[in-house]
């Protein structure tokens, strides 16, 4: 999201990192509208299901307009993304199922790259900021959910309601442990144990990303040096290169001056000895 790139039609050649990260986001939302209409729920799971399904919203929402703002041609990217701005508005679950379109445009993007793997290396920043993304919202939509579900039913569970399940996922992957809603159960303590050493690994891959974030001006700084130092490298080899040429021909002059000479003074010497 920190490239600022034009859309136009050469951005729908191959999906970018960001495309990926909302097309699988998409799919997710998708899955959590299809249980919240067909499962056999109860109403604080469906609260749950309901709060997560808006807060993805709420990621395509961000994603539309800041793509909107940074679009020269604003008319092109709304024609081309007006789908994903009814996608993002919560509530209203036959929108929600237009999030399909943008699953469908992004994998004939996939079809029609070829390579997927290129724009991703290429785009290393961007790639691990999507994945970031999509990993937080994937864990913390699954920590809360089956949390709920094996709490709710375990007594002595201090874990009953959306709320609490958002909440004690958000603080167990963030590796803080208030300790203020915690499993009881067996397979509470499993969960949350997976959780915290995703946590962990969550938040180092954070720590590298803004570690290379301050680091890569410096890289950037170093290349531009070592750009500079060859293109003056190179010019000073052409000025050589131009030189010796120079050279070359001031001699090959000479040389033509001095065998010019050489036969005159052949020509003038066989004339006093004709005589």
């Amino acid at each position: 999201m920190t490239d600022k790139t034009p859309w136009s039609l050469r951005t729908l050649d191959t999906p970018s990192p960001i495309e990926m990260a909302m097309m699988i986001l998409s799919l997710l939302s998708v899955i959590i509208v299809l249980v919240m209409t067909f499962g056999r729920l109860d109403s604080e799971t469906y609260r749950l299901l309901f709060f997560i399904d808006s807060g993805i919203c709420m990621i395509f929402m961000l994603n539309f307009f800041i793509g909107l703002i940074r679009a020269r041609d604003k008319l092109f990217f709304i024609k081309h993304h007006w789908v994903d701005f009814v996608a993002s508005i919560p509530a209203i679950e036959a929108l929600r199922m237009a999030r399909l379109f943008q699953i469908l445009r992004v994998i004939r993007l996939i079809r029609m790259s070829r390579s997927l793997l290129l724009p991703l290396i290429k785009q290393r920043k961007q790639t691990t900021l999507a994945s970031l993304l999509v990993a937080m919202v994937t864990i913390l939509a699954l920590a809360s959910v089956i949390m709920l579900i094996v709490e709710s039913g375990t007594e002595g569970a201090n874990i009953q309601t959306a709320e609490q399940a958002i909440w004690w996922a958000l603080v167990t992957i963030s590796t803080v442990g208030y300790g203020d809603y915690y499993p009881v159960s067996t397979a509470g303590h499993i969960i949350g144990g997976i959780v915290i050493i995703s946590g962990v690994s969550f938040f180092g891959v954070i720590s590298g990303y803004m570690a290379s974030v301050f680091v890569a001006p410096d890289e950037a700084e170093r290349q531009e040096r070592q750009d500079a130092s060859k293109a003056e490298l190179k010019s000073e080899l052409e000025l050589a290169l131009a030189r010796m040429e120079e050279n070359q021909l001031k001699m090959e002059q000479n040389q033509a001056q001095m065998l010019a000479k050489i036969a005159e003074l052949k020509q003038s010497f066989d004339r006093k000895s004709n005589d």
